[in-house]
């Protein structure tokens, strides 16, 4: 068993190896991304702790001593042996399938049209894609990624934001015929749809100074039914502009209302190292992403 008290830390024990195996302070900062100063104090404690003397300082050259050569030699076996061990335990994690999540409504008319893309680029990346209204928990073993409609507030998450697009509330023709819609009090009266799972729709009038409708009444659907549904003349609905810039050019759904707070689809993962598949989705979505027509973010054939 290690008595971990008596150890010293194991970033001077890596710092020192790096060192022995450059030769060179300079060239093992900068392979581990520190300052040469941090590295000469690092093996400066190493030597406190030990109360020996492993290199032997003479100019800018540094010379391990027969303690640094021992110590270095064991320090060498023993990380090599760590990351033989780490590249075991993580191989199968590599070769999982991909775990990604958005809402039905982002998936049906942004991502899916997209993702035979993203196949012949990787056709050894499996994919699963989880369509739901709820943020799935993003951790080790479940879901990588998730593409997320808001303000980029997501605690404990990295966010980058991959298409600006402002919500808008938008109706059929049929449906805002002969409807004076600068009347707050007329939609309220006119039929409401609503993304299952979500409170856009109430946050939107709430933020517009509209009451919740009380004659219409509110019908929820999944994101992908709720457009069908709008586009069929069943009620209102708040969507992103994006996903309905077909419709508004083609004349098929008319802008009611807009909420200029600043709003995106951002690319959640969790902080840290990715695994490969996550990797290559990540770079993949965020060309798409930058490729798309800045107002038409509909879906462009495969």
């Amino acid at each position: 068993m290690i008595d971990w008290q008596t150890m010293p830390p194991l970033s001077a024990l890596r710092a020192f190896s790096v060192l022995a195996e450059t030769g060179s302070v300079v060239t093992a900062a900068a392979r581990l991304g520190v300052t040469h100063a941090a590295v000469s104090q690092q093996i400066r404690n190493l030597e406190k702790t030990l109360d020996l003397a492993l290199v032997s300082r003479s100019g800018r050259g540094v010379e391990l001593t027969d303690e640094g050569r021992h110590l270095a030699e064991g320090l060498r076996q023993g990380f090599d042996e760590i990351a033989r061990i780490v590249r075991d335990v993580t191989a199968a994690q590599d070769e999982r399938a991909l775990h990604l999540t958005t809402t039905p409504m982002f998936a049906s008319a942004w991502l899916v049209p997209r993702l035979g893309r993203f196949r012949a680029a990787h056709p050894q990346a499996d994919l699963v894609l989880d369509p739901s209204p709820t943020l799935r928990k993003l951790e080790p073993g479940g879901y990588d990624a998730a593409i997320r409609h808001g303000t980029g507030h997501w605690p404990g998450l990295e966010a980058v934001l991959l298409l600006p697009v402002s919500l808008v509330l938008v109706g059929s023709p049929a449906v805002l015929q002969g409807h004076d819609l600068a009347d707050p009090e007329t939609l309220t009266r006119l039929p409401w749809l609503s993304e299952l799972g979500h409170a856009e729709a109430l946050e939107f009038l709430a933020r517009q100074g509209i009451p919740k409708p009380r004659r219409g009444g509110m019908v929820h659907l999944p994101g992908n039914l709720m457009l069908e549904a709008a586009r069929a003349g069943q009620g209102l609905a708040v969507v992103t502009e994006g996903l309905v810039a077909d419709d508004l050019r083609d004349g098929r759904l008319q802008v009611v209302r807009r909420d200029d707070t600043p709003r995106g689809y951002y690319l959640l993962t969790r902080p840290g190292i990715q695994r490969p598949p996550l990797r290559a989705f990540v770079r993949w979505v965020q060309r798409e992403a930058a490729a798309a027509p800045v107002l038409s973010l509909a879906a462009r054939p495969v």
